[in-house]
C-alpha cells in the first residue's frame, strides 16, 4: 500500500490550498458562519463548480467524478485546515453516501447529480435525542409508516409517512433534499423526505460555530423508502462518516502545529524567541507525531473506504479513535503555546480548540470507537444486545 499522492492528488490539494487561502480567511469564515446558511454561498459554488469537490466521490454515471473516498478526504483535510464552513460533509459524505448505500437506482439517477454538481444541498437525519447515531435503530425516536398508516407498513409500498425527531441534523437548516434515518417494527430504514418544506426546523448551537446543526420534527411528513432494511448499510455509512470526520480532523491538527510553531518563532521572552526553548521544541515534536500519525491512520482509513476494502470498519474504528485524541492533544498544547490570547475570541486558537471538541463527539467519543476497534479485533467481549450482522462480522475478523 502506498499513501504517496499521486500528480492528480497533488494538484486537487494545491487547486483547493490556493482557492482557502483566497476565500477562508479567518474574517471570512467567522463571517461565514455568522451569516443565514452558516457557510459562504459563494465559495460553495467555486468549489463545486470549479475545483468538483461534492463530485469526488460520486460515480461518473451518476454525474460524478468517479475518483473515491480518499480524495474526498483529501479536500476535507483542506477544509479543516482552514476551519471553513462547508456543506461538503453533510451533502457529499452522508447523504450521498447514504444514498449510493441505499442501491435504490431510480434515486441515485435522480439525486446524485444535483449533488455532484453542488446545486443540491442535501442531508442525513438520523441522530436520536440523546445525540447518538444507532445502525439497530435502538433509540431512534423516527418512525415509519406505509400510506395507510400502518406503522412499518409495506416494503414495496410508494409512499410512507415518517413521524418523530432527529437531533444534530449537519447543515439540516440549509438542506433541501432530506434522507432520514427511521424505525419500523421490521427494523430500520432508508426514507427520501418528498415534502422537505413540512420539516419542523430548529438551529441547534453548537461549541464550534463553523459547524451547523438542525432539530429536525417530522409530523406525517411524506416519504419515499430507499432501503427499508438499512441496519448493514447504516454501519457502511458510518464507517465513512467517522473516516471523513478523521480526515478533517487531521487538516484542523496540522492549522494547530503551524499556528503554534509561527507563534514560537514571533513570541520573544528573556531576549530570545520561545521556540528555541528546549521544553517547547519537545512539545512541539509531540504536535508533530500527533498530527503525522493521525494523517496515517486517516489516509489508511479512506484508502479502505475509497476500494471497498473488506477492514474498512476496523481502520475506521482506529481512524476515528486516534485523530479525535491526537486533534485533542495539538488543539490543547495550541491554547497553552499562544498563551492569553489563544482563549479570546479575536484568535483563532480557539477555534482549533473548539474543533477539536466538536468533532470528537459526532458518530461517538473516541472510547467508544476503541470499544469497537477491540471488539472487532476480538480483544474485548462482544457487547450484549449487538446486531446479528455485527455478531457475524466479529466472527470474520476472528
Amino acid at each position: 500500500m502506498d499513501f504517496s499522492l499521486t500528480d492528480e492528488q497533488n494538484d486537487l490539494v494545491k487547486t483547493l490550498r490556493a482557492v482557502l487561502s483566497r476565500h477562508a480567511t479567518s474574517a471570512a469564515v467567522r463571517g461565514a458562519a455568522d451569516s443565514e446558511p452558516g457557510f459562504d454561498p459563494g465559495l460553495w459554488r467555486v468549489l463545486t463548480e470549479e475545483v468538483g469537490v461534492a463530485s469526488l466521490a460520486i460515480p461518473e454515471e451518476y454525474g460524478g467524478a468517479g475518483v473515491s473516498w480518499f480524495e474526498t478526504g483529501l479536500a476535507l483535510e483542506a477544509l479543516g485546515y482552514y476551519l471553513a464552513p462547508s456543506p461538503l460533509l453533510a451533502s457529499a459524505v452522508l447523504a450521498a453516501s447514504a444514498i449510493l448505500e441505499s442501491g435504490n437506482e431510480e434515486a441515485k439517477q435522480r439525486l446524485l447529480p444535483g449533488i455532484a454538481e453542488g446545486s443540491r444541498i442535501a442531508a442525513l437525519a438520523w441522530a436520536d435525542g440523546r445525540g447518538t447515531w444507532s445502525t439497530s435503530g435502538s433509540g431512534i425516536t423516527a418512525s415509519a409508516a406505509d400510506a395507510a398508516g400502518n406503522p412499518g407498513g409495506d416494503a414495496a409500498a410508494e409512499q410512507w409517512t415518517l413521524t418523530g425527531t432527529a437531533t444534530l441534523v449537519l447543515d439540516g437548516g440549509s438542506a433541501d433534499t432530506l434522507i432520514a434515518v427511521a424505525v419500523t417494527p421490521d427494523g430500520v430504514g432508508l426514507f427520501e423526505v418528498l415534502d422537505a418544506g413540512s420539516v419542523q426546523r430548529v438551529n441547534t448551537p453548537a461549541v464550534d460555530t463553523t459547524l451547523n446543526f438542525t432539530t429536525m420534527t417530522f409530523s406525517g411528513v411524506p416519504a419515499r423508502a430507499l432501503l427499508p432494511d438499512a441496519a448493514a448499510a447504516l454501519e457502511k455509512i458510518r464507517d465513512i462518516a467517522v473516516v471523513a470526520v478523521s480526515c478533517l480532523q487531521v487538516g484542523t491538527a496540522q492549522r494547530g502545529l503551524d499556528m503554534s510553531v509561527e507563534y514560537s518563532k514571533q513570541r520573544v521572552q528573556f531576549g530570545r524567541p520561545i521556540g528555541s526553548f528546549q521544553a517547547l521544541k519537545h512539545r512541539m515534536a509531540d504536535m508533530l507525531l500527533q498530527v503525522e500519525t493521525a494523517r496515517t491512520t486517516a489516509w489508511a482509513a479512506a484508502w479502505s473506504a475509497g476500494t471497498e476494502a473488506a477492514d474498512l470498519p476496523e481502520r475506521a474504528a482506529a481512524a476515528a479513535a486516534w485523530c479525535s485524541d491526537a486533534l485533542d492533544h495539538v488543539a490543547s498544547e495550541t491554547v497553552q503555546l499562544h498563551g492569553g490570547i489563544a482563549i479570546t475570541w479575536e484568535h483563532d486558537a480557539q477555534l482549533v480548540f473548539k474543533r477539536a471538541h466538536a468533532t470528537g463527539q459526532l458518530f461517538g467519543q473516541a472510547r467508544e470507537h476503541r470499544r469497537r476497534l477491540g471488539v472487532l479485533l476480538g480483544i474485548m467481549p462482544q457487547p450484549a444486545g449487538a446486531a446479528p450482522e455485527q455478531r457475524e462480522r466479529v466472527s470474520a475478523v476472528l
